[in-house]
């Protein structure tokens, strides 16, 4: 197989959706039905493949993207399984940054819920064509066609329907294939392995015609070739039909759609077929791009093998006490025991063992090509988001996004001996995890860690316990709050003081505006060419930057603001890095205290999924936390009641929810934005 050949062969894609849509179970099916695995294993067993922490199988949910690969007709599918709670969505973030496509998973009674939206969002700003499968149509109250109009309503889709179900609810038996025009039905005694293609029958022909009559006016509508044939009555072949969804999708034009049941079984090999079919291969995707940080100038990697290495470090995970690191090869090869470069860090690492994953069982490989997802061993300080290369052509490529905490506990050793431990264990897992943050209150003697939500910080201080042994009490949950200022200052700060003898001085022009919400902070310098010694600018910049993680009224971090240096003196002689680091710290900090300084709490954004019959209840108990409700629409028998709340006021929300509603509310909650604290 030629090099070209190879790469075509490979898709890279991740399964995508909200918690409790049932991804892990149709990634259990894929991995079945290509051979990967002998036995299905269920998530309400614990047992399935892919949650292989024992987190995940107590609690039946995903936690970790766990990464396998498997073959369908001829190619080679690496998926990475994601989690759907909103606490882990760092794991979505990073996954999706080196895909090529993703599978979207629906629940066919819920729709598009809270997280699906997030995560399809996410999968929009890296521009990854997608697949979406409408799933458990099996389940009461599905909806197929209420889910697809919910996809165009809030995702903003144009779907092309390849699939209609036969039926739904306990009547569901299989699918309508609208390419082919053929019944599939799936034999439940081989647990879904073998399936029949039947003629459409009599009573169905005229839905299934007026469905494929308006998938051709869909594809017409994005395709050329396939408006011409539509509009001159011309016979149009299954396989033009094939190349347009393809084109069309991986243009990300359109969204195709399927829809089965992965529970019961059904749906599976077709929506494999479309994977092969529609979602691009690594060379059907743009070359990657980069900054060389030699010449500062973009450049871009194709993905071949014989082109410069270029891959990305897109996850850590502690293995038994060592570093393993998840990397996607972009171009070029990475080879066990070659010597690679990190440009980010400047330093060069060994990819001492290369391993080929299924889920947290590995098989050693002697090298990875353009296109393919492997761990490497022996990279003792590359990190989440950095690029590694080849050392004579440099690239730097765009690093992964992270987000910030929202909430803090803090935690101590049951014994004093046990301290040691703990920082090391709290170390190893804030490298695993970007979004999960250590820091030490020398005023209280504290170690505060703080992440994306209860459940996410309960998982961490549980895993603690479980892989380190460090025994921890655990503080009440605090909320992690921001601050900001509310007019624009302008401060002349000069610094002169006797330092060791010597006599140090530097003088600061600093301006501080508020800038809008959600728009971060921006340090900017407009200092006249030669008004510094060269160093100094970049200095006092870094050190305004650093001042900014500390604010003026609680010592949170300082957000949405503009910083410009407007003016700097040097004395030849008297200034110094001190000097000009101190007059910039201090001069940061008067200004923002004159500027209208305000505290800032995390509000989130609540759906909350309630019978009629709570409502009430529910509605009165939300008032009661400072919520507002902003949305109420029926789904079926269930009311969805969209709100906002400070999360300060939404701790021990779900066990209240269960008491009010006799255990039939559910409900998901995802960060909204920061607002005055009331």
């Amino acid at each position: 197989m030629t090099r070209e050949n190879r790469i075509k062969q490979i898709r890279n894609i991740g399964i995508i959706a909200h918690i409790d849509a049932g991804k892990t179970t149709l990634t259990e099916r894929v991995l079945f039905y290509t051979g990967k695995t002998h036995k299905m294993g269920e998530v309400h067993d614990g047992q399935a493949t892919m949650d292989w922490m024992p987190e995940e199988q107590e609690r039946g949910i995903t936690i970790t993207s766990a990464v396998t690969t498997c073959y369908w007709l001829g190619k080679e599918i690496h998926i990475i399984d994601t989690p759907g709670h909103v606490d882990f969505t760092i794991e979505v973030e990073r996954s999706l940054r080196v895909l090529d496509g993703a599978v979207g998973v629906f629940c066919a009674v819920g729709g598009v819920e809270p997280q699906s939206e997030t995560v399809w969002h996410q999968a929009d700003k890296y521009k990854v064509p997608k697949i979406a499968f409408i799933n458990k149509m099996d389940r009461l109250g599905a909806d197929f066609p209420g889910a697809v109009e919910q996809m165009k309503e809030q995702l903003g889709v144009y779907p092309l329907i390849l699939t209609l179900p036969v039926g739904s609810e306990d009547s569901f038996q299989g699918v309508f294939d609208l390419i082919k025009e053929k019944m599939v039905v799936w034999d439940e005694a081989t647990q879904g392995v073998e399936f029949k293609e039947s003629p459409i029958p009599e009573e169905y022909r005229q839905e299934v015609s007026k469905a494929r009559e308006n998938l051709l006016e869909a594809l017409s509508g994005v395709d050329d070739a396939i408006m011409e044939k539509y509009l001159d009555e011309e016979t149009i072949s299954d396989q033009e039909l094939h190349e347009a969804v393809r084109r069309a999708c991986i243009g990300l034009q359109c969204i195709p759609v399927y829809c089965g049941s992965a529970l019961k079984n059904k749906g599976v090999q077709l929506l494999l077929d479309g994977i092969i079919r529609y979602l691009p291969s690594p060379l059907d995707v743009p070359p990657v791009k980069g900054i060389n940080p030699v010449t500062d100038t973009v450049e871009k990697r194709l993905s071949q093998d014989n082109a410069p290495l270029a891959a990305l470090a897109f996850k850590v995970q502690m293995d038994q006490g060592r570093r393993m690191t998840y990397v996607r090869v972009y171009s070029g090869k990475l080879r066990a025991g070659d010597e690679v470069w990190n440009p980010g860090k400047r330093l060069k690492e060994k990819a001492a063992r290369i391993l080929q994953m299924h889920a947290n069982k590995r098989e050693r490989i002697k090298e990875a090509g353009a296109g393919n997802i492997v761990a490497v061993m022996g990279l003792k300080h590359t990190s989440t988001g950095d690029t590694l290369c080849d050392q004579k052509h440099p690239i730097l490529l765009e690093p992964i996004e992270t987000y910030q905490p929202v909430i803090s506990v803090a935690v101590e050793p049951k014994t004093i001996g046990h301290q040691e431990k703990i920082d090391s264990a709290l170390n190893k897992l804030s490298e695993e995890d970007p979004t999960f943050k250590v820091k030490f209150n020398e005023e209280t003697g504290q170690t505060i860690i703080s992440g994306m939500g209860e459940l996410h910080l309960e998982i961490l201080v549980h895993r603690l316990l479980r892989e380190f042994n460090a025994f921890v009490t655990v503080g009440k949950p605090q909320v992690v709050y921001r601050e900001t200022i509310q007019k624009s200052v302008t401060i002349e700060e000069r610094f002169d003081r006797e330092i060791g003898g010597g006599r140090q001085t530097a003088t600061v022009v600093i301006q501080v505006s508020p800038r809008e919400r959600g728009h971060t902070n921006r340090v900017v310098s407009k200092l006249e060419p030669e008004c510094l010694p060269e160093g100094y600018e970049a200095l006092i910049l870094e050190t305004l930057r650093q001042r900014l993680e500390s604010g003026v009224l609680k010592g949170f971090p300082i957000i949405d603001v503009e910083v410009v240096l407007k003016n700097a003196v040097f004395e030849e002689g008297l200034s110094t890095d001190v000097s000009f680091r101190a007059a910039a710290s201090i001069g940061l900090q008067r200004a923002c205290e004159q500027a209208d300084p305000v505290l800032l709490e995390p509000i989130m954004s609540l759906e909350v999924l309630v019978p009629e019959s709570f409502m009430g209840d529910v509605i009165g108990n939300l008032n009661s936390r400072h919520g507002r409700v902003e949305q109420i629409e029926p789904r079926g028998p269930i009311q969805v009641i969209k709100a906002i709340a400070p999360l300060s006021r939404m701790f021990g929300y779900s066990t209240k929810l269960r008491s009010i509603s006799q255990g039939r509310g559910t409900f998901t909650m995802v960060f909204s934005h920061y607002d005055p604290v009331s």
